[in-house]
C-alpha cells in the first residue's frame, strides 16, 4: 500500500464508487461477501487497492494546501514541476490564528510589525504525489487557495 487506508467514514461514502471498482474486477456482491468471510486478508489487499486509487486521483487534482498552527499558516500552491510555498508568521505569541478570535485578528492586522511573511519554492522528489500526502499526512488540508491568491497578491505589490 502506498498511502493509507481510507477510514470507515470515507469508505461508506465512496461506497458506489468501490462498488464500481468491484465490478471492474468482476467481483459481484456475492463474491465480496464470500471473499470477507473466507478470505479477509484478499479483502484487505481490495481495500487497500482501492484506497490508493482514491488518493491518486484526489492527489493529482489537489492544487492547493494549507496548514495552520498558532502561530503560523503554511499556504502551498502545487504546481507541476515544484511547489510555492507563503509563510504568515504571527510572532505575538498571545495570539492564536486557529481560534475565530485569533484569525479575524489576523484578517484586521497583516500589515503589522507582529506578522512577518516568507516565500520559498521546492522541486518535487520522484514522487510528486508521495510528496504531497506527507504534506496531508502532517496536517495540511487540500483547498481552493483562496489565501494564497490573498496573500500572493498582497506581496506582489
Amino acid at each position: 500500500m502506498k498511502y493509507t487506508r481510507l477510514t470507515k467514514e470515507q469508505f461508506e461514502a465512496l461506497h458506489s464508487e468501490f462498488i464500481n471498482f468491484l465490478a471492474t474486477q468482476s467481483i459481484t456482491a456475492e463474491e465480496w461477501t464470500s471473499i470477507k468471510a473466507k478470505q479477509p486478508e484478499v479483502a484487505e489487499q481490495e481495500l487497500d487497492v482501492f484506497s490508493d486509487l482514491i488518493w491518486e486521483g484526489v492527489l493529482s487534482k489537489a492544487k492547493y494546501l494549507e496548514n495552520i498552527s498558532p502561530q503560523q499558516l503554511f499556504l502551498f500552491k502545487l504546481e507541476a514541476e515544484k511547489m510555492r510555498l507563503i509563510v504568515v508568521k504571527v510572532t505575538d505569541t498571545t495570539k492564536d490564528i486557529t481560534t475565530a478570535e485569533g484569525y479575524r485578528w489576523l484578517q484586521q492586522n497583516y500589515a503589522s510589525d507582529t506578522v512577518e511573511f516568507l516565500q520559498a519554492s521546492k522541486e518535487y522528489s520522484d514522487d510528486k504525489h508521495m510528496d504531497i500526502f506527507e504534506l496531508i499526512r502532517q496536517g495540511s488540508v487540500i483547498t481552493k487557495g483562496e489565501l494564497f491568491s490573498f496573500f500572493s497578491k498582497l506581496l506582489q505589490q
